[in-house]
């Protein structure tokens, strides 16, 4: 008898595989709100290096800061992603069968504005100020709302392409154009002065979290089988 060789172990479930990555960055994400709220000198030290030697090159090229503006103001500002993510949630309702995922999406950007200013509120840490300032911004500055709202909508965005099987070539241009938006709102955000770097390296990890935890949410009633979605 000819025996077959094995074949590749089998994945576990995503929701399992969500589960742990919620675990992950619940980890990371405690603790760098623990170093930010405790002022913790080698991440304040950093912060600031950091902040000093973006300003001078903000107020020294011109250009390059005036396009970093246009862009974190209008292209990845969040209520630009909002308005996306609600874009997206009219197309599942028109599609009807997909209402669940509709709300899904709808209640977890809403649920990630509240953690967003709940925790700024809670931490209250003041913004950069400088003697020539080249952009303003209000409310507290830890997380970054821009990166956080950012790395939220485009989390939930390419999950939702993933989900309804994207072609190869809408998938590749989706993931470069997420990547290139929350990384590039997060150095816009330091670049123009309005906020410290741990600022937006905490509106990723928060972001992602809520990511994580919205997708495992999703995936746990049925063991990671679609809700309400046509192939």
């Amino acid at each position: 008898m000819h025996h077959q060789p094995p074949g590749p172990p089998p994945r576990p479930p995503v929701h399992r595989t969500a589960a742990a990555v919620v675990g992950v960055l619940a980890v990371c994400t405690a603790l760098l709100l623990t170093l930010v709220a405790t002022r913790w000198h080698p991440l304040t030290a950093l912060d600031g290096d950091v902040a000093r030697t973006t300003h001078r090159w903000a107020v020294r090229e011109h250009g390059l800061t005036h396009a970093f503006r246009i862009l974190t103001d209008w292209a990845w500002d969040p209520l630009t992603m909002r308005l996306l993510c609600a874009a997206a949630a009219l197309w599942l309702v028109w599609r009807r069968a997909a209402w669940w995922t509709a709300l899904w999406l709808a209640v977890t950007v809403a649920l990630a504005t509240i953690v967003q200013q709940s925790v700024k509120s809670a931490v209250g840490r003041p913004r950069p100020i400088w003697p020539d300032p080249v952009d303003s911004a209000h409310y507290a500055a830890f997380p970054s709302g821009h990166a956080m709202t950012a790395t939220v909508v485009c989390g939930l965005l390419l999950r939702l392409l993933h989900r309804f099987g994207a072609g190869r070539a809408l998938w590749r241009t989706a993931v470069s154009v997420a990547a290139v938006s929350v990384a590039g709102v997060g150095l816009t955000r330091v670049w123009l002065g309005v906020h410290w770097l741990s600022d937006v390296v905490g509106g990723w990890v928060f972001g992602a979290l809520v990511v994580a935890v919205a997708v495992a949410v999703y995936e746990w009633p049925r063991g990671g089988r679609t809700h309400g979605v046509r192939r």
